[in-house]
């Protein structure tokens, strides 16, 4: 659905609720629509707050992983709203 698009990565690593959701918002801003967004988190509040912010912003969460020590997002941005 993506098709060919780069994949930017942010690790959130190490920081705590609610920077991991609040640098997430802010790192989709300047995407286009249709590239992806792979977001590391250690907070294990960023499983709630970042599909929370995902439902708000109207993009879509392609793959979440979640291991014992991190959570791993693939966000995919949605096209503009008219």
């Amino acid at each position: 659905m993506y098709g060919r698009m780069a994949t930017t990565k942010l690790d959130l690593t190490g920081l705590k609720c609610p920077l991991p959701a609040l640098k997430t918002r802010k790192a989709l801003r300047a995407l286009t629509p249709g590239a992806l967004l792979e977001v590391h988190c250690t907070d294990p509040l960023s499983a709630i707050d970042i599909p929370n912010l995902i439902r708000e912003t109207g993009d879509r969460v392609e793959i979440t992983e979640r291991g014992e020590q991190r959570i791993v997002f693939l966000i995919g941005k949605a096209a503009a709203a008219v």
